[in-house]
């Protein structure tokens, strides 16, 4: 089962988390849990994990953050091996948030099993930054294919 958590304050990474769950259960078993209720029993219930969050300030969103902060020492040592990607909605670069994953869960180490997927929403004013965001179709259909092929993976028995 692909486990999918993630965080949104402005829609879109809500929308990229809902388009990467479509594809994934098309191909097997999978949900999505708000990082702000998700904990390690939900991780340990998956065998793989999508960490889908916005890029705040460089980093990622702080409710994401403490999804870790929360799950990360109940975990340690039990999920190792486990699959994961990320997909990130920024504004302008995405990679500070896609570096803090990687290394959140390099200490949990899990594999990746995709290149990080960053939408670009070029969100640059204070009004663009605070308003609610609409993922471009082409955006949503990479994170729809993410899902799907994971879900893929998963239920062969790939990751």
């Amino acid at each position: 089962m692909l486990l999918i958590v993630w965080h949104s304050r402005t829609g879109a990474a809500c929308a990229m988390a809902e388009a990467a769950l479509r594809g994934a259960m098309s191909e097997g078993e999978a949900r999505a849990v708000p990082a702000a209720e998700a904990g390690p029993d939900d991780l340990l219930g998956a065998q793989g994990y999508l960490f889908v969050c916005p890029e705040n300030l460089g980093t990622m969103s702080g409710a994401m953050k403490e999804f870790f902060d929360r799950c990360y020492y109940p975990l340690l040592g039990r999920i190792e091996g486990r699959a994961f990607a990320t997909a990130i909605a920024a504004g302008s670069d995405g990679s500070g948030a896609e570096r803090q994953i990687e290394r959140i869960v390099t200490g949990w180490r899990l594999r990746r099993i995709a290149e990080g997927l960053i939408v670009n929403l070029g969100a640059q004013t204070p009004e663009e930054i605070r308003a609610a965001k609409v993922v471009p179709a082409p955006a949503l259909q990479k994170c729809h294919d993410l899902g799907q092929s994971f879900g893929a993976g998963l239920a062969m028995g790939a990751f």
